[in-house]
């Protein structure tokens, strides 16, 4: 068991988008003192063993005896600093990743938290926990949907411990609700088998996939929209071009744009990675008798005065989506993850069909610091 081990674990689960996209998921691997974590923002497909974070385990263990401002902002602020503070000496330039008090508390070597949409499409659902129960039994615990960082942590603390006491073991997964799920083990081949059953009970109950089929990444009218699209949201951070904006349509995009009741069951956000890459509130504009591009303009600028913010994601009726980001990277990276969001809401009609995140979960990610950080490295 060793770092060595842990990277090629990451690469393994990063390298397969059907598990992680950008810089979603985590991994860990931890010994009696020293806990090894993925640093935030990294991709685990790239991940080499200089990319964790060596946190004392110890320093961790005692943030659970301070007490924290209620206030969320000043709350996690606090954390972040006691976090900080547990880095080993030499790891002071590496950020770890917001689950570390997570990772650190689960009884098992190593730790793989990921978000695939597979498993989204039961997390995200409305018959999520009811379904769990079907598939798993009693080898899941389900966390209701709960703020990520030390809230999340907290709770699964509780839980784990509840669990723990009822059935004399600890749960073999967690499922968390509009969020993903953690697998642990003592070995690599512990995590990669238990992660395959998963996938296989999941894919057993499957009653129909995405079709992505006859993508397009032009058609008539696109190119126009896509530079309007860039010119709305305004120049990128070193203010010399408009923001940029890429085009996708396949099959099941085309559906879902058909009109506004159509584009419901992506209308909002699964997940914080959701959130954090495409936004939480795609702007859908109708088709009209006037130009489609006088009709995006107005949808615009509603869309902007009601939210206060850039949509990352924007859907035409009867053409497609587009993806919208200050750079190409940022704007494909937004239509990669609005494509995930597609895909979960698929796998949700399996369980009862879609829910999405809370409104003011919504807003605690765009307001905490930690998630603009993510994002930030993500796409730079």
């Amino acid at each position: 068991m060793s770092v060595e081990d842990l990277t090629s674990l990451s690469r393994y689960y990063g390298a397969d988008p059907g598990y992680v996209i950008a810089g979603g998921g985590n991994t860990s691997f931890k010994d009696e003192t020293t806990l090894y974590v993925k640093g935030s923002g990294a991709a685990l497909a790239d991940v080499t063993a200089d990319s964790f974070v060596r946190m004392d385990r110890q320093a961790l263990s005692r943030i659970w005896e301070k007490n924290y401002p209620q206030d969320p902002a000043e709350r996690e602020n606090a954390v972040l600093a006691d976090m900080m503070a547990a880095r080993r000496s030499g790891e002071e330039q590496k950020r770890p990743s917001v689950e570390t008090l997570l990772h650190n508390i689960l009884p098992f070597a190593y730790v793989v938290h990921t978000h695939p949409a597979l498993v989204n499409g039961l997390t995200c659902s409305k018959r999520g926990e009811e379904a769990a129960v079907e598939l798993f039994g009693g080898k899941a615990l389900w966390i209701p949907s709960t703020n990520p960082g030390y809230i999340l942590s907290r709770r699964v603390k509780s839980d784990m411990e509840g669990y723990r006491a009822q059935r004399g073991r600890p749960a073999e997964l967690i499922l968390l609700q509009n969020h993903g799920v953690f697998v642990g083990a003592d070995g690599i081949e512990g995590v990669k088998e238990k992660y395959a059953r998963i996938m296989e009970r999941l894919e057993s109950k499957i009653v129909r996939r995405p079709d992505f089929g006859g993508a397009l990444s032009s058609c008539g009218g696109s190119a126009e929209i896509a530079g309007l699209l860039g010119e709305l949201a305004g120049t990128s951070p070193e203010g010399k071009e408009p923001w940029k904006a890429v085009f996708g349509r396949n099959h099941e995009i085309a559906a879902l744009v058909e009109d506004r009741a159509s584009f419901h069951p992506v209308s909002s956000s699964f997940t914080p990675d959701h959130i954090v890459y495409s936004g939480s509130d795609p702007l859908f504009v109708e088709a009209g008798t006037g130009a489609a591009v006088d009709l995006l303009r107005d949808a615009w600028k509603k869309q902007v005065a009601k939210t206060r913010r850039v949509p990352k994601i924007a859907a035409l009726q009867g053409l497609g989506v587009f993806g919208i980001g200050p750079s190409e990277k940022a704007a494909k990276l937004a239509l990669e993850l609005f494509m995930d969001t597609v895909k979960v809401a698929v796998y949700a009609q399996s369980f009862g069909g879609e829910r999405f995140m809370s409104r003011d979960q919504i807003d605690f990610i765009h307001n905490w610091e930690v998630e603009r950080y993510r994002s930030k490295v993500s796409v730079e």
